[in-house]
């Protein structure tokens, strides 16, 4: 009852209840994204392909913290993951070379993103590039009607525009919203893809005879969660 009681409390503040519908509706524009295929995909061939690779390899791994636009070759397939392979860039960047050091300190804030967001450009366009070779080297992935020239210059373009407009609603979400919106956003691809990742454990290990192990990893993900909440609110 308390728990409920807390959520109309929350309910009846109007300017907390106006940043979570905002943040939800952001969250779902992302989530709609993720299932814009790509022009020129053959979305059937993709399937199969997921399929037969099974979902503990790495690539499963990205396709989870994608919310499955990676699977799908959607125009979020590479998401936010860009934009943080040069946070971290920039930071170890601003530590190690001097250069950096000085024009993090010089223009502040505003440079820092500047910087973050040419990078993430340029990192879009080779990861994009090696997703689009990705797609190509599956057997029937790519319409043969499709030119190839126009395939790589047109969806270089998209994912690239997806990768910065899912910065963008990252960002609306921090301003205007409740939390880190690039965190949130992919934590609803991960929440998305947790009943497929619990299905495919289920009936893999329901047919190796070990089933009492799945109740053991939920007991373990409970407990995990659990802790995580614990060490938010006491550091708080």
């Amino acid at each position: 009852m308390k728990f409920f009681t807390v959520l109309k409390n929350i309910w009846s503040i109007k300017e907390l209840r106006e940043r979570i519908l905002f943040t939800l509706a952001l969250l779902m524009v992302y989530r709609i994204g993720t299932f814009i295929v790509l022009p020129g995909v053959v979305p059937a061939a993709l399937d199969k392909a997921s399929q037969n690779r099974g979902g503990n390899d790495l690539l499963g791994l990205i396709n989870i913290f994608t919310g499955g636009a990676f699977d799908n070759a959607a125009i979020f397939a590479l998401g936010v993951m860009p934009y943080i392979t040069a946070s971290i860039i920039v930071q170890l960047l601003g530590f190690a070379v001097p250069y950096f050091q000085r024009l993090q300190t010089k223009e502040g804030e505003s440079g820092r993103k500047r910087l973050n967001q040419m990078l993430t450009v340029a990192i879009t366009l080779v990861q994009g590039g090696g997703y689009l070779q990705l797609i190509r080297s599956i057997p029937g992935g790519v319409s043969p009607e499709v030119p190839e020239g126009l395939f790589w210059f047109s969806n270089i373009i998209i994912l690239t525009a997806g990768t910065i407009f899912c910065m963008w609603l990252g960002e609306r979400i921090t301003d205007k919203g409740i939390g880190n919106g690039v965190s949130l956003i992919i934590m609803s691809g991960i929440i998305a893809r947790l009943p497929y990742a619990f299905s495919f454990e289920f009936v893999k290990l329901f047919g190796e005879n070990r089933l009492l192990l799945f109740f053991v990893e939920l007991a373990f993900f409970f407990l995990i969660v659990l802790a995580t909440i614990l060490v938010i609110q006491g550091v708080r």
